[in-house]
């Protein structure tokens, strides 16, 4: 053996590298994919961060592949099929969305999802206990989503009447189980629910402006890729249109929404890179549990609140893991 090859295994060695089979040539970092819809850069940091802390180093002894689709279907399934034909070790996509699409190109590649909503409704793994395939992942949503969404614009928007919900039927395929839990908590309060499917920015604003000509008017945006990368964008238009609102994703909050309630992403993605971890030292995704969001936060901006003359009472103050002022 020739000395360069003879260290590059022992090196493989010392990290729980596989060294037959699918092992990695001498003179290749093992290499990570990532199919991303690149909004919050918080969060492929926190990725990046974990697995630091577990070992990897970009450019030492691993080499990351990042495409951002922006929440582009057509550009989703180009950057998929260009990240499988770099075959990368393991990948990583934001939601099982982008992996059903890299799963098209690979049935062998480890596929890992940092957000998901009920990818076995969606096809995406057999069930959350033993998914089978090539595809693992973290989920991001429970059935008690909906009545904190509720509950939590009845107390600071105490006139609602009718709630809004936007979605994009490719990107979000799961919107069933979403407007059931948010109806499960609405219909004994005797609030109003309609879900509306829009395919891009023009129907989701004429959505938007339709919900504001109705006096008690709010907005969910649940968890949807398509919505994701236009965040900007709707928070502008929901305040042009002075709609309480509450997102899915703690951090829209800082962007300037009213509200937020969702899972932790940041530890979504270090659950992501540990089960990244995992894969690369031998373990197989089909064995590897779909991981459940253990902790949520709740955001309140209240410059945004003073803006559409909200007040904020003490008891959803003390409730909040963050407040923006």
């Amino acid at each position: 053996m020739k000395r360069r090859e003879f260290i590059a295994a022992i090196g493989a060695a010392s990290l729980g590298w596989p060294i037959g089979g699918n092992a990695q040539q001498p003179d290749r970092l093992p290499r990570i994919g990532a199919l991303l819809t690149g909004v919050d850069t918080q969060l492929s940091d926190a990725f990046a961060g974990e697995l630091a802390t577990l070992g990897w180093s970009e450019g030492r002894n691993i080499h990351i592949e990042k495409r951002l689709h922006g929440g582009d279907r057509d550009r989703m399934r180009a950057y998929a099929a260009e990240l499988v034909r770099l075959s990368p070790d393991v990948i990583l996509a934001t939601s099982p969305i982008e992996a059903k699409v890299l799963r098209q190109e690979t049935g062998t590649i480890p596929i890992v999802f940092a957000a998901g909503v009920d990818p076995v409704s969606q096809g995406v793994v057999d069930s959350l206990a033993h998914p089978g395939g090539n595809i693992t992942g973290c989920s991001t949503f429970e059935f008690s989503l909906g009545g904190k969404w509720v509950q939590t614009l009845e107390e600071i928007a105490a006139n609602v009447r009718r709630i809004g919900i936007v979605y994009n039927p490719q990107t979000a395929p799961y919107i069933e189980s979403i407007v059931h839990s948010v109806e499960a908590a609405a219909i004994p309060l005797d609030l109003s629910i309609s879900a509306k499917p829009v395919q891009d920015i023009a129907e989701l604003e004429r959505a938007v402006a339709a919900w504001a000509q109705e006096p008690g008017s709010a907005m969910i945006f649940p968890p949807d890729i398509f919505l994701s990368a236009k965040i900007k964008a709707i928070i502008a238009m929901v305040a042009q249109y002075r709609l309480p609102a509450i997102y899915f994703v703690p951090a829209y909050a800082k962007f300037g929404g009213l509200l937020a309630y969702g899972p932790d992403f940041i530890d979504n993605y270090r659950r992501a890179a540990r089960l990244v971890d995992r894969i690369l030292r031998g373990e197989k995704p089909s064995d590897l549990p779909i991981e459940q969001p253990v902790k949520f936060v709740l955001t309140i901006n209240l410059a945004t609140a003073k803006q559409l003359g909200l007040d904020v009472v003490p008891s959803l103050l003390a409730r909040a893991d963050e407040v923006i002022e």
